[in-house]
Protein backbone atom coordinates (compact mmCIF):
# COMPACT_ATOMS: atom_id res chain seq x y z
CA UNK A 1 0.00 0.00 0.00
CA UNK A 2 1.12 3.61 -0.45
CA UNK A 3 1.86 5.89 1.93
CA UNK A 4 -0.30 8.88 3.13
CA UNK A 5 1.96 11.11 1.95
CA UNK A 6 2.51 9.76 -1.88
CA UNK A 7 -1.46 9.52 -2.02
CA UNK A 8 -1.76 13.34 -0.82
CA UNK A 9 1.16 14.13 -3.86
CA UNK A 10 -0.81 12.40 -5.96
CA UNK A 11 -4.45 14.13 -5.19
CA UNK A 12 -2.39 17.97 -4.86
CA UNK A 13 -0.88 16.79 -8.74
CA UNK A 14 -4.67 16.06 -9.96
CA UNK A 15 -5.48 12.01 -9.63
CA UNK A 16 -9.01 11.61 -9.42
CA UNK A 17 -10.53 9.26 -7.44
CA UNK A 18 -13.84 7.15 -8.79
CA UNK A 19 -14.27 5.01 -6.00
CA UNK A 20 -15.07 1.11 -6.79
CA UNK A 21 -15.71 -1.27 -4.12
CA UNK A 22 -12.23 -2.67 -2.84
CA UNK A 23 -10.88 0.82 -2.70
CA UNK A 24 -8.47 2.10 0.17
CA UNK A 25 -8.87 5.55 1.79
CA UNK A 26 -8.12 7.31 4.54
CA UNK A 27 -9.90 10.50 5.75
CA UNK A 28 -8.05 13.93 6.19
CA UNK A 29 -8.90 14.51 9.57
CA UNK A 30 -6.14 14.21 12.50
CA UNK A 31 -8.66 12.62 14.37
CA UNK A 32 -8.67 9.04 12.11
CA UNK A 33 -4.91 9.51 11.52
CA UNK A 34 -3.34 6.01 10.50
CA UNK A 35 -7.09 4.33 10.17
CA UNK A 36 -7.54 2.76 6.47
CA UNK A 37 -10.66 2.32 5.00
CA UNK A 38 -12.36 0.22 2.47
CA UNK A 39 -14.97 0.69 0.24
CA UNK A 40 -17.37 -2.10 0.01
CA UNK A 41 -21.26 -2.60 -1.42
CA UNK A 42 -22.27 -4.04 2.34
CA UNK A 43 -20.42 -1.27 4.59
CA UNK A 44 -19.31 2.02 2.87
CA UNK A 45 -20.75 2.77 -0.42
CA UNK A 46 -20.11 5.41 -2.95
CA UNK A 47 -23.38 8.00 -3.70
CA UNK A 48 -22.78 9.97 -7.10
CA UNK A 49 -24.93 12.72 -7.10
CA UNK A 50 -24.67 15.96 -9.54
CA UNK A 51 -23.30 17.79 -6.45
CA UNK A 52 -20.21 15.15 -5.86
CA UNK A 53 -19.64 11.91 -4.58
CA UNK A 54 -20.21 11.17 -0.81
CA UNK A 55 -19.28 7.98 0.90
CA UNK A 56 -21.87 6.15 2.69
CA UNK A 57 -20.87 4.50 6.07
CA UNK A 58 -23.85 1.56 6.38
CA UNK A 59 -24.27 0.81 9.65
CA UNK A 60 -21.82 1.89 11.77
CA UNK A 61 -23.22 2.08 15.30
CA UNK A 62 -19.51 2.57 16.98
CA UNK A 63 -19.04 6.19 15.74
CA UNK A 64 -21.29 9.26 14.31
CA UNK A 65 -20.19 8.93 10.87
CA UNK A 66 -22.76 8.75 8.53
CA UNK A 67 -21.11 10.08 5.30
CA UNK A 68 -18.22 11.56 4.15
CA UNK A 69 -17.69 14.20 1.24
CA UNK A 70 -15.12 12.57 -1.32
CA UNK A 71 -13.05 15.83 -0.69
CA UNK A 72 -12.49 14.55 2.93
CA UNK A 73 -11.19 11.27 1.74
CA UNK A 74 -7.41 10.33 0.31
CA UNK A 75 -7.83 7.44 -2.04
CA UNK A 76 -4.87 4.68 -1.25
CA UNK A 77 -4.26 3.30 -4.92
CA UNK A 78 -3.31 -0.41 -5.38
CA UNK A 79 -0.42 -1.56 -7.34
CA UNK A 80 -2.52 -2.89 -10.41
CA UNK A 81 -4.70 0.60 -10.12
CA UNK A 82 -1.24 2.48 -10.11
CA UNK A 83 0.21 0.34 -12.92
CA UNK A 84 -3.31 1.21 -14.95
CA UNK A 85 -2.78 4.93 -14.10
CA UNK A 86 0.65 4.72 -15.74
CA UNK A 87 -0.75 3.31 -19.22
CA UNK A 88 1.79 3.05 -21.90
CA UNK A 89 4.71 4.74 -19.75
CA UNK A 90 5.17 1.99 -17.67
CA UNK A 91 8.33 -0.40 -18.55
CA UNK A 92 8.87 -2.54 -16.21
CA UNK A 93 8.49 -3.92 -12.29
CA UNK A 94 11.69 -5.69 -10.99
CA UNK A 95 12.19 -6.93 -7.28
CA UNK A 96 16.22 -6.61 -6.06
CA UNK A 97 17.17 -8.62 -3.38
CA UNK A 98 19.43 -6.53 -1.76
CA UNK A 99 22.84 -8.40 0.02
CA UNK A 100 23.85 -9.39 3.61
CA UNK A 101 20.04 -9.94 4.10
CA UNK A 102 18.80 -6.41 3.85
CA UNK A 103 15.48 -5.58 2.42
CA UNK A 104 13.61 -6.59 -0.51
CA UNK A 105 13.17 -3.63 -3.06
CA UNK A 106 11.23 -3.08 -6.23
CA UNK A 107 12.23 -0.88 -9.12
CA UNK A 108 9.44 0.43 -11.86
CA UNK A 109 10.80 1.83 -14.99
CA UNK A 110 8.81 4.03 -16.70
CA UNK A 111 9.31 5.98 -19.84
CA UNK A 112 9.26 10.12 -19.41
CA UNK A 113 9.71 12.57 -22.00
CA UNK A 114 11.45 9.91 -23.88
CA UNK A 115 13.66 8.56 -21.43
CA UNK A 116 13.39 5.19 -19.12
CA UNK A 117 13.53 6.13 -15.41
CA UNK A 118 13.48 3.96 -12.24
CA UNK A 119 11.84 3.97 -9.44
CA UNK A 120 12.63 2.34 -6.00
CA UNK A 121 10.70 1.70 -3.02
CA UNK A 122 10.12 -1.68 -0.79
CA UNK A 123 6.59 -1.38 -1.30
CA UNK A 124 5.78 -1.89 -5.72
CA UNK A 125 2.94 0.14 -5.20
CA UNK A 126 5.07 2.70 -3.56
CA UNK A 127 7.02 2.56 -6.46
CA UNK A 128 4.22 2.46 -9.09
CA UNK A 129 3.14 5.74 -7.40
CA UNK A 130 6.75 7.35 -7.27
CA UNK A 131 6.62 6.68 -11.32
CA UNK A 132 2.95 8.13 -12.10
CA UNK A 133 3.56 11.39 -9.51
CA UNK A 134 6.89 11.58 -11.84
CA UNK A 135 4.47 11.22 -14.97
CA UNK A 136 2.44 13.70 -14.01
CA UNK A 137 4.91 16.50 -13.07
CA UNK A 138 6.39 16.01 -16.08
CA UNK A 139 3.28 16.30 -18.73
CA UNK A 140 2.78 19.43 -16.44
Amino acid sequence: MISTALAVELRAAGVVWAPVSGDAFQIARDDFEGDVFTVSDMTIEAHHYPSGTILGFNGTTEWALDSLALDDAVWLPREDQLRDLLRGAFVSLRRTASEAGGATRYIVEARLGGRVRSFESEDPAESYGLALLALIRAAA
